[in-house]
Parts: C-alpha cells; sequence; structure tokens
C-alpha cells in the first residue's frame, strides 16, 4: 500500500496540481531597512508559482528570516513591489500559515486545543473537528488530550504543524521548523511535510540552514546573499528524493556557492546561475 501511495505521488506534478490551492508570489525590486539604519533587503526579485516548494538558505543575518516576514505580511516592505496572487499585498492574509522553529505551544491547553487555535472563525465543535483531523494527518489523533509538557520535540513540532494545517493555508511559510530536531525524527518531519505538501497543493517557503535539507524537499534553492538572490537553483530530482549521485551534486553545487570566499559579507561576489 506504501508503495502505491508513493508512486501516485511521484506521478504527481504538484506545481501544476496545486496551481487552484496554492498562491503564487512576485516580490520586484523589494527593499527591506529598520530604524536603525540597517538595509537587511535590496532589490529583491523572485516570483513563486501556486502550489511550488521553494527553499531558501544562506549565511546566518542574511535576511532570510526577514523575506518570510513579509511575505506573511507580518512586516512592511520599505520599498518595492510585493503580489499575492496578483494582488498588491497588505497585512497578514488570512489563507497563509507559518511554522517557527520553536512550537510555542501554550502549556496549558491540551494538544487538541493548541491545534483548535489554528482553526479561526469555526464554531467550537468545527474547530475540534478540523484539529482532531489535523492531528490524524500528523499521525498524532492518540495525543489528543495529552499535555504538550509530555510531548517529545518531534511530536510538539508536530503538533505546531496540525496547528498550521487546520486553517487550511493556500501558503506555509516554514521558518527553520526542525532545526532543533535529532537527525532522526528531522528525517521523519522532512517526509511528513512533503506528503502533506504532496497531497494538499499548498504554497511552501521553507528557510533552512540545512542545504541538505533544502535538496530534499524543494522544487527550488534560493541563496540570499547581501541582501539579493544570488542563486537560484531549480531541483530537477524525482520524488520521493534518494540521497545519490544527483542529490549530491545539487548539494555540492550550492555549498560551494555558499562558500565562495568573495562571497563573504563585506564583499562583493559574481553571480552565477548555471545548472
Amino acid at each position: 500500500m506504501a508503495s502505491a501511495f508513493w508512486k501516485v505521488e511521484r506521478e504527481a506534478d504538484p506545481v501544476t496540481e496545486g496551481a487552484g490551492r496554492g498562491i503564487s508570489i512576485e516580490l520586484a525590486g523589494v527593499e527591506k531597512s529598520f530604524g536603525n539604519g540597517l538595509t537587511v533587503l535590496k532589490s529583491l526579485n523572485l516570483s513563486v508559482r501556486a502550489g511550488e516548494f521553494v527553499a531558501v538558505v544562506g549565511r546566518s543575518g542574511c535576511g532570510k528570516s526577514t523575506l518570510l516576514r513579509l511575505i506573511a505580511g507580518l512586516d512592511r516592505i520599505s520599498g518595492g513591489s510585493l503580489r499575492r496572487d496578483g494582488k498588491e499585498a497588505s497585512g497578514v492574509d488570512p489563507a497563509t500559515r507559518v511554522m517557527f522553529q520553536d512550537s510555542r505551544l501554550l502549556p496549558w491547553q491540551t494538544v487538541l486545543d493548541n491545534v483548535r487555535l489554528g482553526a479561526i472563525g469555526l464554531t467550537r465543535k468545527e474547530a475540534e473537528e478540523r484539529a482532531r483531523e489535523a492531528l490524524r494527518l500528523v499521525g498524532l489523533e492518540s495525543k489528543e488530550n495529552d499535555w504538550p509538557s509530555v510531548l517529545s520535540g518531534g511530536q510538539r513540532q508536530r503538533v505546531a504543524l496540525a496547528r498550521a494545517l487546520v486553517g487550511n493555508p493556500r501558503l506555509l511559510l516554514l521558518d527553520e521548523p526542525l532545526g532543533a530536531l535529532d537527525a532522526l525524527t528531522r528525517i521523519e518531519m522532512q517526509r511528513l511535510i512533503e506528503r502533506i505538501w504532496l497531497q494538499q497543493g499548498f504554497t511552501a517557503l521553507l528557510v533552512t540552514h540545512d542545504v541538505s535539507e533544502a535538496v530534499a524537499l524543494a522544487d527550488r534553492v534560493i541563496l540570499i546573499e547581501n541582501g539579493t538572490v544570488a542563486l537560484d537553483l531549480a531541483i530537477t530530482l524525482a520524488r520521493p528524493r534518494e540521497k545519490d549521485n544527483g542529490f549530491a551534486w545539487f548539494e555540492k553545487r550550492i555549498l560551494d556557492r555558499v562558500l565562495e570566499p568573495d562571497a563573504l559579507p563585506g564583499k562583493t561576489a559574481e553571480m552565477q546561475f548555471e545548472i
């Protein structure tokens, strides 16, 4: 049964299938400065198709999380244009959910009640039904009455993912949500996120420091450097991804670009886009 399930997923085209579900994003000449005079993003251009999975990598402090906050509507751009589904973005989009590195669960609420918080505008009964379905998706339906304190780190992140999914998002923004997990739990969560994305067809943007994770999950990997897009690389590997020679080639291609001596902060590097 599992092999048949994966065969269907490999043959599917999530970008095409998700076009009616996901949100398209267009950033043109986007700038972001803060009150202290620091400019984090400058003249940034990026297009994300509806239903696409894009990973964003780069050195610490390059603006990855800032980019995610702008797309979420949590911060305002300082210049340029940011559009969602062809319309100028204004504030938080109700069809967008964000998942952070910290699960941010309320310790005085049960697992079910924590997930239910993500279901906005529904009656309590409807919200609980949605929450139970979301818990089933992440494999934690048996934990609905547990307290967050008794869960493992991986289970808490599954609850956070369920809380994001219960709102039926068209855009899911993931800000290093797996960074604090052990290696095996991290792989399990990567597979879970990929499976649900393939099933539901939402647009996904993942910020990560882990190049291997980016290659494992994304249709495209974006490198942010000196406040702009320095590399935009399509990952042309079949799903599910296997860590073969092709996988290693994409990893090396990205890591070599990230670690170029001329790309260190404070220096100007020639942008390369060969694939």
